[in-house]
């Protein structure tokens, strides 16, 4: 029998083998990864755009891996249900969050359940993004941004706009054009898109910022008046037609986009992984026309350059939702 001293040795052998053995384990879990299907949680509907983009992207990544990217959703509080569910999960990389700009948002707009990037979650990849469109019902009678600020101005209070609920895009471009433009347009809070689109079309309200999908035939058509697209540089969809930033305000950017969010301590080693799979998934032909087809395009980055993005866009938020009130609603 050894002594003390020699069972104390003994005992730190066994537990250095210890440590040792649940390191190599983790770590060929780690370069077995994917080794069963992976859960990406969308906090909103189906068919909406978070969460066809997670079935297009997420569908060609899991076939890179390997493995089936199943996609759940957990709808409700703008998002914020899904953040908690997968902020509580295992950081093992098997279940993550397709995150778009509202997140950045809901980490100074929500009063309640908060996911911060860097604290709770972390950025593995941004996937797509899109511009909207103003478009504004033809009773308005106005063909140009500069025509529609100065019916607002002569008209304070007296126009309103649609969302598709509070903090949501549609809210949050309306309100940084009002920041913009000087001008106070009101809203009027849908469900959904689709019911202020409807709305738009009886004339009910009478201005919209738009995903371009849904409205691109009805501007064709000419039920709806189409005045700028938001981004700083013209859209495919719409050449011919002028941005905010050029109509006037110089800078005005706005930008719809969707990423992949996972909860912190995720390995680095799966993160690559999952970053490294998702850039190849935008570079696929049949990915690029179904985003083409939603009136997204790719957005590729590093998960060092998706975490500055996701900052700058929450920093940015921050600022129009305390200027705005939006966060004493």
């Amino acid at each position: 029998m050894p002594n003390g001293l020699g069972f104390i040795r003994l005992a730190g052998f066994a537990g250095a083998l210890g440590v040792a053995a649940v390191a190599a384990g983790a770590a060929r879990a780690q370069s077995d990864y994917p080794s069963r299907p992976v859960k990406v949680v969308v906090g909103f509907n189906a068919a909406g755009p978070a969460d066809i983009v997670a079935r297009v992207v997420g569908g060609k990544t899991g076939e890179i891996l390997g493995q089936q990217f199943v996609i759940e959703n957990k709808s409700g509080a703008a998002g914020m249900i899904a953040a908690d569910m997968v902020v509580r999960s295992a950081p093992d990389g098997y279940t993550l969050l397709n995150a778009p700009m509202s997140y950045a948002v809901n980490e100074t707009l929500s009063k309640t359940i908060k996911a911060e990037i860097g604290k709770d979650l972390v950025a593995v990849a941004p996937q797509a993004q899109s511009v909207n469109v103003l478009v504004v019902h033809p009773s308005l009678g106005v063909k140009t941004v500069a025509e529609l600020v100065a019916l607002v101005k002569k008209r304070p209070g007296e126009i309103f706009y649609g969302t598709s609920g509070r903090g949501s895009s549609s809210h949050l471009n309306s309100e940084l054009f009002n920041i913009a433009a000087e001008i106070k347009t009101g809203p009027v809070h849908y469900r959904g898109g689709a019911d202020s689109v409807r709305d738009l079309l009886q004339g009910e309200i009478k201005m919209l910022f738009a995903t371009i999908a849904p409205v691109r035939q009805l501007i064709t058509d000419g039920k709806l008046i189409a005045l700028a697209t938001t981004g700083l540089a013209r859209d495919a969809a719409f050449p011919d037609l002028p941005t905010i930033a050029e109509s006037g305000y110089p800078g005005f950017d706005f930008r719809f986009w969707l990423g992949i969010t996972a909860p912190a301590k995720t390995p680095q080693a799966v993160i690559r992984k999952l970053t490294e799979a998702n850039e190849k998934a935008l570079s696929d032909p049949h990915v690029l026309k179904s985003l083409e087809n939603l009136g997204f395009t790719p957005m590729k980055g590093t998960t060092e350059e998706f975490d500055k993005f996701y900052r700058q866009e929450r920093d940015k938020w921050a600022t129009v939702v305390r200027t705005t009130g939006m966060d004493k609603e």
